[in-house]
């Protein structure tokens, strides 16, 4: 192998590992260049997301509860709803996420819309210093629904999350269908 076989191997063998790296290091945004053996994998396309609406309810509180899922994937629409004899709105709400996120069969690009402040909240800002200080709020004492905050965390790990809040019973399609589903979900229950 002559001296200029081997530097123009090493040049095109750094570029790919490079590149390699970059793409996947900035979750999405794209290298450009001519031997980028990557260029456009993971380019942003919103047809490309995972859209998760939910939604939590409770009759009674605690008491027993249900919860919605809408997703959405380009043209593809699929529904969720389950029920708990016992529980609380937050825990739906959270569930409400959890079992959406669990669908998912690939890491994926994910919208996560939610109408709890709770939800929304937790994850976006309080999570961190949960994390920090040992699962204690700032009150210092334990965090409820930790179970359910390890969970969120663990689902939530392969995907790439943009968390939205929207305000519930707004006339938000999406969010009106969860609720629904989710009353649903306890009504056809209790009937048993």
């Amino acid at each position: 192998m002559n001296v200029n076989t081997l530097k123009s191997f090493l040049k095109v063998w750094y570029e790919t590992i490079y590149n390699t790296l970059f793409c996947f290091s900035m979750f999405g945004i794209k290298k450009e260049g001519r031997n980028n053996i990557w260029k456009g994998y993971m380019e942003r396309d919103e047809s490309k997301i995972v859209e998760i609406f939910t939604d939590g309810a409770c009759s009674g509180n605690p008491g027993p509860g249900g919860y919605g899922i809408l997703l959405r994937y380009e043209k593809k629409v699929k529904e969720i709803s389950g029920y708990c004899p016992n529980t609380t709105n937050n825990r739906m709400e959270m569930m409400a996420v959890i079992e959406g996120l669990k669908t998912l069969t690939r890491p994926s690009r994910v919208r996560v819309v939610t109408d709890s402040r709770y939800v929304y909240q937790g994850i976006t800002i309080w999570i961190n210093g949960w994390l920090k200080k040992n699962w204690l709020n700032s009150q210092k004492k334990p965090v409820l629904n930790r179970d359910l905050w390890e969970e969120l965390l663990a689902v939530s790990k392969p995907h790439q999350i943009e968390w939205q809040w929207v305000k519930g019973h707004s006339q938000h399609p999406e969010n009106e269908r969860c609720d629904t589903l989710a009353r649903h979900a306890i009504r056809g229950n209790l009937k048993r």
